[in-house]
């Protein structure tokens, strides 16, 4: 059903069209009043304080019709990042497009552990970079930090580096190639990466959500570990000793994630659980004397 104004009617208000939008958003969860009130201030041009503050002035024609045009589009299931064209991630506030997988709040649980194992002038590579939030927030927080993302979609690296030029995060190379492709005989204190883990039978890609975001960032094919045994495989050449790899992989992918570690010689290998008691990334150290 198609959400549109009557123009025989007057221009709605601030606080109409909130409610108009927590109730269409209502079958997607509970987050229905908060979605709402980001599309509306993306709409409006207008801030969280304001949109309340303004609660019965009326809302320009053109904003109240994009407001209820993204309304429609998110109750089919496209992402909200995707609409406002922005996501939060760690402290940031990133550029966000179809082109880019939406940052998901357990990958900065990568940024956190690298923040702790990570020394001064620490080199890092982020591979399968996308919007680049990982290595942005690296950047953002260790500003000594030689950092390199990589990606092989040229539309994800330009995303990259228009969030980088926006949040003045110059010092970050970006590099168009396939994980290690183009980084030749360069090693790194710290090697991370969210890689595609879905298998290719898993019903979550029917999810609508996930049907809207880039298929070759969430799905490898297969069994979804394809690119999680390259990476366990490739990354040992490219790792200073003593150096670690740090990986995202799915909730039920922690022990045979372990198991290719354990394989190719890593020690400390270990898995972290997200705050819903799923083990979500896993690390493991080059060890000094392989």
């Amino acid at each position: 059903m198609a959400l549109r104004h009557n123009a025989q009617m007057p221009p709605p208000s601030f606080a109409a069209l909130l409610i108009e939008g927590t109730a269409a958003l209502e079958p997607l969860g509970p987050d229905a009043r908060r979605e709402a009130e980001w599309l509306l201030i993306a709409a409006s041009g207008t801030s969280r304080a304001s949109l309340h503050a303004r609660g019965e002035m009326s809302v320009a024609a053109a904003d109240a019709e994009r407001f209820r045009a993204w309304l429609e589009r998110r109750r089919r299931g496209e992402p909200l990042a995707y609409l406002t064209g922005t996501r939060g991630f760690w402290t940031l506030e990133l550029e966000v497009t179809p082109d880019v997988l939406v940052p998901r709040p357990e990958t900065e649980m990568l940024v956190e552990r690298a923040l702790q194992l990570g020394a001064t002038s620490c080199r890092v590579v982020d591979l399968g970079t996308g919007s680049g939030a990982i290595a942005l927030a690296l950047a953002h927080e260790r500003p000594d930090w030689l950092i390199t993302g990589v990606d092989l979609s040229p539309a994800a690296l330009a995303v990259a580096r228009r969030n980088g030029v926006k949040l003045g995060l110059p010092q970050i190379r970006w590099l168009h190639g396939d994980w290690f492709a183009r980084l030749e005989h360069e090693r790194f204190d710290l090697i991370i990466s969210n890689p595609p883990y879905i298998a290719a039978d898993d019903p979550a890609l029917q999810d609508p959500a996930l049907r809207h975001e880039p298929r070759g960032a969430l799905t490898p094919g297969g069994d979804g570990l394809d690119a999680l045994r390259s990476l366990a495989r490739a990354a040992p050449a490219h790792l200073t000793p003593g150096g670690w790899l740090l990986l995202e992989h799915g909730a039920a992918q922690g022990a045979a994630v372990r198991a290719l570690l354990v394989a190719q010689g890593f020690a400390h290998v270990r898995s972290r659980s997200d705050l819903a008691g799923h083990e979500r990334t896993t690390e493991a150290q080059w060890p000094a004397n392989p």
